[in-house]
């Protein structure tokens, strides 16, 4: 589990022109808030934000000056053209206690090559002490077949996560390559209807346009 200490500092303006300005200065704006809790609000390095959130489910330990909370993150908003952060909800944790949080599956393993992978759900929600979050969990697709699928109940889970989201969940599908490659050729090709209205509208070899009516 990644545990990452970083400064952060208490900001007393808000709406979109401070948030503006809190970014211009090479800061996040951010929000801590949970256990009963006042919401706090406050800016963190972006620099150092933005490595640290590069790690799914990162710990951090936010050092106020006056005292420090420790936090996951909760919400996270990014520029959709630049991919930079432009604001994070941080929710307050506890040392001991468990949380529920979504952890990334990795597969490994040598599969039909006649068929083609599809990660049909990238992650799973699974219960876990909030110090002992996994940065990612493991799917064995040894062997797995054309046709075939795993679900959430096959992912390994260390000793002390428990799984909550449904065992039967697809988690990996091998389609067929060649009822795929059919699904893809029908997509590209124009329906019926489509086909005989574009042939009734293109004009027949070597047949002159139509001339212009006006003169």
């Amino acid at each position: 589990m990644a545990e990452v200490s970083i400064k952060g500092a208490l900001r007393n303006e808000f709406g979109k022109g401070a948030s503006r300005r809190i970014r211009r200065d090479g800061s996040v704006p951010a929000v801590i808030y949970g256990h009963g809790e006042k919401p706090i609000h406050i800016s963190l390095p972006a620099r150092e934000v933005g490595i640290a959130m590069k790690t799914s489910n990162v710990l951090l330990n936010v050092d106020l000056g006056e005292k420090q909370e420790l936090v996951l993150p909760k919400s996270i908003v990014r520029n959709p053209l630049k991919g930079t952060l432009e604001h994070i909800d941080l929710i307050i944790v506890r040392r001991g206690e468990r949380v529920v949080v979504h952890v990334p599956v990795h597969t490994h393993g040598k599969y039909d090559p006649e068929g083609i992978l599809e990660h049909v759900h990238n992650t799973i929600e699974v219960e876990v002490d909030v110090t002992s979050i996994p940065t990612s969990l493991d799917l064995d697709i040894e062997g797995l077949m054309a046709g075939d699928s795993k679900s959430a109940s096959e992912v390994t889970l260390p000793a002390g996560v428990i799984l909550k989201s449904d065992p039967k969940m697809t988690v990996i599908h091998l389609s067929v390559r060649v009822a795929f490659e059919e699904v893809v050729a029908v997509a590209a090709t124009p329906a019926e209807g489509e086909a005989a209205s574009a042939d009734a509208a293109a004009p027949a070899e070597g047949a002159p346009a139509e001339e212009s009516k006006e003169k």
